[in-house]
């Protein structure tokens, strides 16, 4: 008998435990489905790990709501299409190729949000205030380094190479009427080429038989054949940090970015002009440029960060160093320029 109550005594407190805990956990549920909602307008690369956003709700009370809307140019088309009707708070993820139609069109609110003095002056556009740089991602030309050392072939050093016969059919590139980085490509060339000679490259490309896609994912996750899709091309467009995710189980790099060929990105955010969240907002903003979501930037989306004094992983110094000297355009000439300069390119390919 005793050992048959002890094993109800034991029963009825376990049940009184899972009950309490269960009380607990609904009531923290509760609280958090009350809690002030803060709206990030973004696109759909934008990763933030279930401990940041927990960070977030603890540091501002908050919870974080994430509205993607595809690439950086329909997510710059939709904040500008919905100016006068806000869909969200904060918008992140305008780049340096499509920022200035953002601002132009009255997208962003002034704010300045803390460590905004952090940042290099040479991300900075217009005045200190909005907006406010987040992080670089350098469009760089990647090899795959294992394909080169089979067929005995010297790598390309930079984008004139690329045109050579002893390249053909080996490069991919996305379309950049459809495409971020393919939209940064062709700047690039427009930049290195000059606006007399950037067309007589493209029609080089083309006699060797570059292989244009619609997008990055498919030029990097199809056609290239240093990716996991293993396909047939080895030299890609994509990204300085590349490299970094595809490193093999000795830590050595299967691929390589071509720094002499890179062209830097700038993503941007800032409060979006009209919310009715301007608190919840500025928490946000303050958020994206705090240490701790900087230092995460890396390993969650593969992008440097702007902060200075955050350091990148260690795994990063040899794979996936900073280029030092990427070429860049001015916001404010690419906007002038892009639909004229995409219009002739798509007259050029047949596209």
């Amino acid at each position: 008998m005793r050992r048959s109550t002890a094993r109800r005594t034991r029963a009825a407190l376990a049940m009184a435990v899972t009950l309490l805990v269960a009380g607990c956990s609904l009531m923290g549920t509760g609280r958090d489905s009350q809690a002030p909602t803060v709206t990030l307008v973004t696109h759909d690369s934008f990763v933030i790990s279930d401990e940041l956003r927990k960070r977030f709700r603890q540091d501002s009370g908050y919870r974080l709501r994430i509205l993607r809307k595809g690439d950086a140019g329909e997510l710059t088309n939709e904040l500008v299409l919905t100016k006068d009707a806000p869909i969200g708070d904060v918008a992140f993820g305008v780049d340096s190729t499509y920022l200035s139609r953002a601002v132009d069109n009255g997208v962003f609110a002034s704010y300045s949000p803390e460590n905004g003095d952090h940042i290099p002056i040479e991300y900075a556009y217009g005045g200190n205030d909005s907006p406010t740089p987040v992080d670089a991602g350098d469009v760089c030309v990647n090899i795959d380094l294992r394909w080169f050392e089979q067929h005995d072939l010297e790598p390309p050093a930079e984008l004139a190479d690329l045109a050579e016969p002893r390249y053909a059919g080996l490069f991919a590139v996305p379309d950049p009427a459809t495409s971020s980085p393919g939209l940064a490509f062709l700047l690039n060339t427009v930049s290195t080429f000059g606006e007399q000679g950037w067309q007589n490259y493209w029609q080089r490309l083309l006699a060797n038989d570059v292989r244009i896609s619609s997008g990055w994912q498919q030029a990097y996750k199809q056609d290239f054949s240093g990716s996991s899709g293993g396909g047939s091309r080895p030299i890609v467009l994509s990204y300085a940090s590349s490299p970094a995710a595809e490193v093999d189980r000795n830590g050595q790099p299967r691929t390589k970015a071509l720094l002499e060929t890179c062209y830097r990105q700038v993503e941007y955010a800032g409060v979006i002009d009209g919310t009715t969240n301007l608190q919840g907002a500025r928490e946000l903003m303050d958020f994206l440029l705090s240490w701790k979501f900087q230092r995460r930037m890396p390993e969650q989306m593969y992008v440097y960060p702007v902060l200075l004094g955050v350091e990148l992983p260690d795994s990063w110094r040899d794979v996936a160093p900073r280029p030092s000297e990427p070429t860049e355009m001015k916001p404010q000439r690419v906007e002038r320029n892009r639909a004229e300069w995409i219009r002739q390119w798509r007259s050029l390919t047949n596209r």
